[in-house]
Formats: structure tokens, sequence, C-alpha cells
């Protein structure tokens, strides 16, 4: 009797940790799904997001990048992608502002924080500056985008206060030559340009298109379809 006994007491207690093992697999399994359902989407919606916008469908780049937004909002990278598409691609400086902030509020020691913090400088100064009577924004928004610069400044100088960061901007300098008649730089389109990023490319800011355009009005056709390979003149500073 006491050998049965003690039998069922030995089957009861392997019975209890098989259970519990059991119950441990099962939630480790729920947990892999879960990251499993988690982490690979925004991986892949950047993984699709990069490839649209090298196909050169930019506005299915962007709804992929927001998208990403929506479940990191804090992706610092995304936030710097979402900038240039912005900027070179849809010719939208104040999105592309907006992003660029939020670079620099969410990683402001980063690794492109150096060139993002010239990029807004130069974006804000060229916004103000263009106010005209074709202005693309209106003086109440060029009020609103300088005080948040200047609320954006202090705080990166708080930031770099606390952290005794020393920075340096640098910038790279584009391939161009010169016309020996006029003086004037000319430039040789590449496939993806579009005339804000060509005005990046020489004045460091995307808002001086326009100028680009007006140059070169009697070989641009199209704006928004540069031809590979046209040469366009680029005025002077």
């Amino acid at each position: 009797m006491a050998q049965k006994c003690g039998l069922r007491s030995e089957r009861c207690i392997c019975s209890t940790q098989l259970s519990r093992l059991g119950l441990l697999v099962v939630i480790a399994v729920i947990c892999m799904g879960c990251d499993r359902m988690v982490t690979p989407k925004h991986a892949q919606q950047l993984k699709d997001a990069e490839t649209k916008a090298a196909s050169g469908d930019f506005a299915r780049a962007i709804s992929l990048y927001e998208s990403a937004l929506e479940d990191r909002p804090t992706d610092a990278e995304v936030h710097y992608k979402l900038a240039l598409l912005y900027e070179d691609k849809m010719n939208d400086p104040l999105d592309a502002l907006h992003h660029f902030k939020r670079y620099l509020a969410i990683a402001p020691s980063g690794a492109r924080a150096n060139d993002v913090q010239g990029f807004v400088k130069r974006d804000e100064v060229a916004l103000l500056t263009s106010l005209s009577g074709d202005a693309i924004i209106s003086r109440t928004e060029a009020t609103r985008l300088r005080n948040e610069n200047l609320a954006l400044k202090k705080e990166l100088d708080e930031a770099r206060g606390r952290s005794h960061i020393v920075t340096s901007e640098q910038a790279a300098t584009p391939a161009k030559t010169k016309n020996p008649d006029t003086g004037r730089q000319t430039y040789v389109v590449q496939h993806g340009d579009t005339l804000a990023s060509i005005s990046r490319k020489f004045y460091k800011t995307s808002t001086r298109w326009k100028q680009i355009l007006d140059a070169n009005r009697d070989v641009i056709n199209d704006p928004k379809k540069l031809a590979p390979g046209q040469t366009l003149m680029i005025p002077k500073r």
C-alpha cells in the first residue's frame, strides 16, 4: 500500500512538473510570435520604402515611412530620410524642416546632427528671405518657423552643454564645371536628380530651385522630370 502511494505521489509530481514545463513552452512560443508580429512589420515597411524611393515612387515611399513612424515615432533615422525626400524630391521645404527638427529633438548628438543643423539653418533663412509677391509661405508661417528655430536652437545649446560635445560642420562640394565665357557653372543631370536636389548641391538649400529653372527654361520642358545627361546652367551664388 505504501509503495502504491509513493508511486502515485511521484507520478503527481512528474505530471505537475510536465504541466509547468508545457506552460513555459507555450508562453515562450507566444512571445516569439509576438516579436515576429511587431519587429518584422517595421523592418519590412522601411525596406519597402527604400525600394519605392529607389524606383522613383517618392509619394509611396513617404507614405511607408510615415506608417513606420506610427509604431516608432522616435525613430530619428526615419525622420531624416523623410526630410530628404520632402526637400529633394517633393520640393516641400516646410515638411522637410519639420522632420529635420524632429531628428534633432530625438538625437541632438546623433551621427547626422551636424549636417541636419546646417540644413535647418540654411532652409530657415532661405524661406524667410524668399518672401515676395510669389512667396511660398505666409509671413505668419515665417514668424512661426523663426520662433520654432529659436526654441530648437535653445534646446540644442542646452543639450550640448550637458554632454560637452564639440561639433563641427562639414559640407560636401558637388562636382561642377565653370563656363569660361559667362563665368556660370554648369551641371550634367544625373538619374534621380530634381531641381531641389541640384539646388541643395550648389547652394546648400533646396529653396533656390526656381532660380535654376528660370535660368534653363529653354532646355527644361517639365520641371518635375529632368532628363539625365542634359546640361543645366547654374546661376551664380
